[in-house]
């Protein structure tokens, strides 16, 4: 593994602090990442995106989801006392969990939903007015003269 020098980042640029963060963090995260719950995670739309759970052996009241920090949070805790059961093989896993996904700025969960052992996320990016393209019109030298020599006897 490759190891990354961040430094020559932070000393030319300002406010990309966070990404600079993230590499970092992602890149020398050495231990093994969870793999319970399997989860996907899928762009439905230019700026929507699903993420699924597999979930299953739980409730709708053992699951949470929450968002702080640009961070959602799923997390799964069986609640109620389960019946002492002689199982031959095991397969299912009903373990407590906790999966965190960090979320980009603008992103924001729309609805959250359990069914058939999924639970569904939405998101959607939401880009305010002021960070979309916009397109700036390009006046000719004459007519910015005119309009200067109305505004002088407007203002008279």
């Amino acid at each position: 593994m490759r190891n990354l020098d961040f430094e020559p980042l932070y000393r030319a640029t300002v406010g990309f602090d966070r990404v600079a963060d993230m590499m970092d963090r992602v890149l020398s995260n050495t231990a093994a990442q969870p793999s319970y719950p399997p989860y996907n995670i899928e762009k439905t739309s230019e700026n929507a995106y699903r993420i699924s759970v597999a979930v299953a052996g739980f409730s709708g009241d053992d699951l949470s989801v929450d968002v702080k920090e640009n961070a959602l949070i799923v997390a799964a805790r069986k609640s109620g006392e389960e019946t002492e059961r002689n199982y031959l093989h095991r397969g299912i896993a009903t373990r407590a969990f906790e999966r965190r996904f960090h979320l980009a700025d603008h992103v924001r969960v729309t609805s959250a939903t359990h069914a058939d052992g999924m639970l569904h996320i939405d998101l959607v990016r939401e880009i305010p007015e002021a960070l979309k393209p916009r397109r700036i019109e390009i006046a000719r030298g004459d007519e910015v003269e005119a309009k200067a020599v109305e505004n002088k006897t407007v203002e008279v």
